[in-house]
C-alpha cells in the first residue's frame, strides 16, 4: 500500500477568509497556521485528515489559478523511499515537511503528492466528525478501482450505482366513460457509476457517467438531483479531464448543518438534506461559499 491514511486536502479557493470562516464557524474546526515556500498557510485538522486552503497561484498547489480541489497529500515516513509514480525531486511543503508529487497521468488525472508527517490534533466534538471521501471525476470507474486496487493496494469499501428515472402518468378522462390511467414505462434520465476506495478514515470516491449518451443537466439555483449530479461530473470531466472534483464531511445532523450554513447568508445549493450515496443524507453549499469548492455534508450511520 502505497499509504495509510490522507494528511490532507489541498483546496485552491479564490476566497481563503470566507472559507476559512465557514470551516471554523459552522465546522467547529481549529485552525492552524503552517509555514510554507509562499508564506504561511490555514489548514484544520479532522479526523485522521485535514483541510488545507491554498490562494490560487501558490507553489504548492503548482500556480494553479482556478478554485477548487487541487491534490490529496499521502502521509509517508520517508518520500524517498516511497513507492508509486514519483516524479521530479523532493521539495519543501507545509510545516516544512519534504514532499514529493506524483505523476498525475499515472494515476488517471488524480493529483497526488507525498508528504512527512504534519502531526496535526483535531479539536473534537464539534458538528463535523471527520472527512468522508473526495470525489473524482472520471470517464471509467473499472479502470480506477483497476490501478488503486490493484496496483496501489487501496481496498474497494463499495460500488454502486446512481440513477434518476422519469415515470410518466397519462389520464383519460371522458364525461361518459370516466377517467382513465395509464402509466408509461420508467425512463431513465441521468445517472453514475460509482467506487468507493478506502484511504486511511475516508474514501476516494469515483463518479463516471452511467449512459455516455447521456450528459446530464444542471438547473442553477435549484436543489440537487442525481441527473444534475451526473451533469456536474460530465461538465467537469469535459472542461478539466479526470480528476478531483469535490470533497464531502460527516456530519451528525445534516439538515442543522445545511440550515445555519443557509441562515448565515451562504449561498446554498440545498437547504434540506436529501438522499445520497451509501444510505446517507446529503447537502451541497453552494462554490461560492467556499471561493469556487465544491463541497456537501453527509449524514450517515457507518
Amino acid at each position: 500500500m502505497l499509504a495509510d491514511h490522507i494528511a490532507y486536502v489541498a483546496l485552491v479557493s479564490s476566497d481563503p477568509a470566507t472559507a476559512a470562516n465557514v470551516f471554523e464557524r459552522h465546522f467547529g474546526l481549529q485552525r492552524a497556521e503552517l509555514s510554507s515556500p509562499a508564506g504561511p498557510v490555514p489548514v484544520f485538522a479532522l479526523g485522521r485528515s485535514a483541510l488545507a486552503l491554498f490562494p490560487p497561484a501558490h507553489p504548492l498547489v503548482a500556480g494553479e489559478a482556478r478554485p477548487g480541489v487541487h491534490h490529496i497529500a499521502l502521509e509517508v515516513d520517508d518520500v524517498d523511499a516511497a513507492e508509486g509514480p514519483v516524479e521530479g525531486a523532493a521539495e519543501v511543503g507545509l510545516g516544512g515537511r519534504r514532499i514529493r508529487r506524483l505523476a498525475r497521468d499515472a494515476l488517471n488525472g488524480v493529483r497526488v503528492l507525498l508528504t512527512e508527517r504534519l502531526a496535526l490534533t483535531p479539536r473534537g466534538g464539534g458538528p463535523v466528525e471527520r472527512l468522508d471521501h473526495i470525489g473524482v471525476a472520471s470517464t471509467d470507474v473499472g479502470e480506477d478501482e483497476a490501478l488503486f486496487t490493484g496496483k496501489l493496494g487501496f481496498a474497494v469499501e463499495s460500488r454502486q450505482s446512481d440513477i434518476e428515472v422519469s415515470m410518466a402518468l397519462e389520464s383519460f378522462t371522458s364525461d361518459k366513460y370516466g377517467v382513465v390511467y395509464h402509466t408509461r414505462a420508467p425512463e431513465p434520465v441521468g445517472g453514475l457509476r460509482v467506487t468507493f476506495i478506502s484511504i486511511g478514515d475516508c474514501e476516494l470516491e469515483f463518479l463516471a457517467n452511467f449512459d455516455p449518451r447521456q450528459s446530464g443537466h444542471v438547473d442553477q439555483g435549484r436543489a440537487g438531483t442525481t441527473r444534475q449530479d451526473q451533469g456536474a461530473i460530465a461538465r467537469y470531466v469535459a472542461t478539466r479531464g479526470r480528476g478531483l472534483h469535490h470533497f464531502a464531511v460527516k456530519t451528525r445532523d445534516a439538515d442543522a448543518l445545511l440550515g445555519g450554513m443557509a441562515a448565515a447568508g451562504l449561498p446554498m445549493i440545498d437547504t434540506k438534506a436529501r438522499p445520497g450515496s451509501r444510505r446517507a443524507l446529503i447537502g451541497f453549499p453552494h462554490p461560492r461559499a467556499l471561493g469556487g469548492v465544491l463541497m456537501h455534508v453527509v449524514q450517515r450511520d457507518a
